[in-house]
């Protein structure tokens, strides 16, 4: 068997039996969360549920993290916490215990758009058991259960100023990334060269012309993200304003 086919056995392949697994555990578990989540909106309990849940994430994520940087999982293409998701898990375990606003918002949509598409076509290059794959796995589906806990759950969804900061912290972030892709030969992000699998990159030409492509998707996408919140949050304030009016 040539080195390719080896190589190409050992990365985890998309849309197979294993995947569609996946995909069903993590909508179970979105399922779940929401339903959890309603049951303890605006209750005592919600504070535990939300804290309880963080402490569960970081419980997952903070040693597999530590287990990346040992000798023989080390790999500076890989092990450094600088891809978007490991930010988007420290916002999430943030946003979950405080529910500080810019905390909140990242963790939406980050998570709501690309941890998803991290879930939907995965571009890993370990299989089960490694301890690589479950990093990957756990981390993209608790970014995106904290996320929905938080928002469909709790209704806590952020509104204009978490997407001005979000857009500002997403940029400052590319932009640092892309200069250490280049000094070091690295792909974090996937912003000097695509993924080797396919994605939706695939569709949106070649570098550097996709990252701007995917900047401007992520603006109009985000943008729609957050316009069903801010209505439904001045909606709810014209019903309190008129309540008041004609209690007086």
């Amino acid at each position: 068997m040539s080195a390719h086919l080896v190589a190409a056995s050992q990365r985890f392949q998309a849309f197979t039996g294993q995947h569609y697994l996946l995909l069903g555990i993590f909508a179970v578990g979105c399922v779940v969360v929401v339903l959890i989540g309603r049951r303890h909106r605006g209750r005592p309990s919600e504070v535990a549920l939300r804290r309880w849940f963080a402490v569960v994430l970081l419980a997952f994520t903070v040693p597999l993290s530590i287990v990346f940087l040992l000798p023989g999982q080390w790999d500076l293409g890989a092990s450094l916490p600088i891809q978007l998701c490991d930010l988007a898990w420290i916002a999430a375990a943030v946003a979950l215990w405080t529910c500080w606003d810019w905390a909140i918002a990242l963790t939406y949509f980050w998570g709501l758009t690309l941890s998803i598409q991290g879930i939907i076509t995965p571009s890993l290059g370990q299989s089960f058991p490694d301890v690589r794959y479950f990093g990957f796995w756990g981390r993209h589906f608790f970014i995106v259960w904290a996320a929905v806990l938080l928002t469909a759950g709790l209704a806590r969804a952020p509104g204009w100023r978490g997407y001005r900061f979000t857009v500002a912290a997403t940029a400052i972030w590319a932009v640092l990334v892309i200069g250490f892709n280049f000094l070091a030969g690295t792909n974090y992000g996937y912003l000097n060269r695509k993924p080797p699998t396919a994605s939706i990159l695939d569709l949106m030409g070649p570098w550097p012309w996709y990252v701007g492509a995917e900047i401007g998707i992520l603006l109009v996408v985000w943008a729609l993200m957050t316009w069903p919140w801010e209505w439904a949050r001045r909606r709810a304030g014209r019903r309190d304003a008129l309540g008041h009016l004609h209690k007086s």
